[in-house]
């Protein structure tokens, strides 16, 4: 009995079994973090220095200039403006367009599981041929099909992606990111209770009226999801104002910005490396957000 006490009342043996299960995922964790946290911080060093290697410098510490740089700088000022307005434009539209098609493939029709992979599609395309596509095919001023529209309607043609640059993005981006938020609020209109539309239905509520005091209430958390995800992933937009503008005025986001004043021609890496601190700053701020509402999403669908 003595000694079930004193084995119960030990240091706990630090090659118990919670350890031993953690112990086959160290050499992963140990790889992200030499993948990930390293460069972060040469990245957080490297942006207290000046270093430009055309024409090779010396590194040096100069503090913290380079940030001040940054808050006086109006090309930076306006990059991050376009990607506030790239941003949340194609987050809300697509929000919008998803939840849409996201009530209407929650019926039953003939067809169902075509048109659902159909609609899917554009969001499993890489971002780069995504681009190519709606800028050669769809925006051309010579052979593009929106052109091709206009003229048969007897309007002239028009160059979408050097008159309206930022408008072009958004709608590539909306067309790939809407297939996200239409999953992600399909997933929560199957999740409501049928029980409780059906209550609605026979208290002779209209469907809009449903839809408004019901269903939408409950498909809050799951839009405030798609906003966060969105967000997270379409600041970092990168390829889609490469391969279809090269930057340029109202096109220009934080993250070409960046590669301009990097390895795209500008070379001052001290300089680009405390803008993209601070990119990066954002992004944790609302990816933390993010998994704060994932979390509580699925505190509530646990308890449900």
């Amino acid at each position: 009995m003595t000694s079930v006490t004193a084995a119960r009342t030990s240091p706990a043996d630090p090659f118990s079994r919670p350890w031993r299960r953690r112990l086959p995922l160290l050499p992963a964790l140990l790889f992200a973090i030499v993948v990930t946290q390293v460069p972060f911080l040469l990245s957080v060093y490297y942006s207290f220095t000046e270093w430009s290697i055309n024409p090779p410098t010396p590194r040096h510490f100069i503090g913290l200039d380079n940030y001040q740089t940054l808050v006086s700088d109006p090309f930076f000022r306006e990059a991050a403006w376009t990607s506030v307005l790239m941003t949340v434009s194609t987050v809300l539209i697509s929000l919008g367009l998803g939840t849409l098609l996201a009530v209407l493939l929650d019926r039953h029709f003939f067809g169902q599981g075509i048109v659902r992979t159909l609609l899917i599609t554009p969001f499993l395309i890489m971002p780069v041929v995504a681009g190519l596509i709606w800028k050669n095919q769809m925006f051309s001023g010579l052979y593009g099909v929106l052109n091709w529209v206009l003229e048969r309607l007897g309007f002239n043609s028009i160059e979408f992606v050097s008159q309206y640059p930022l408008a072009s993005i958004v709608t590539v981006l909306v067309w790939q990111w809407t297939p996200f938020m239409m999953l992600i609020m399909l997933a929560g209109l199957q999740s409501q209770s049928t029980d409780v539309l059906e209550a609605a239905k026979v208290d002779g509520a209209s469907v809009f009226g449903t839809f408004r005091q019901l269903t939408l209430p409950h498909l809050r958390r799951y839009m405030e999801l798609c906003a966060l995800l969105g967000t997270i992933y379409v600041v970092q937009v990168f390829d889609q104002v490469d391969v279809m503008t090269g930057g340029g005025p109202d096109s220009t986001n934080i993250p070409y910005f960046v590669y301009e004043r990097s390895i795209g021609g500008g070379w001052d890496f001290g300089l680009a490396s405390a803008y993209s601190i601070v990119v990066v700053l954002v992004s944790i701020v609302v990816a933390t957000v993010a998994l704060r509402v994932l979390s509580r999403l699925l505190t509530d669908e646990a308890r449900a």
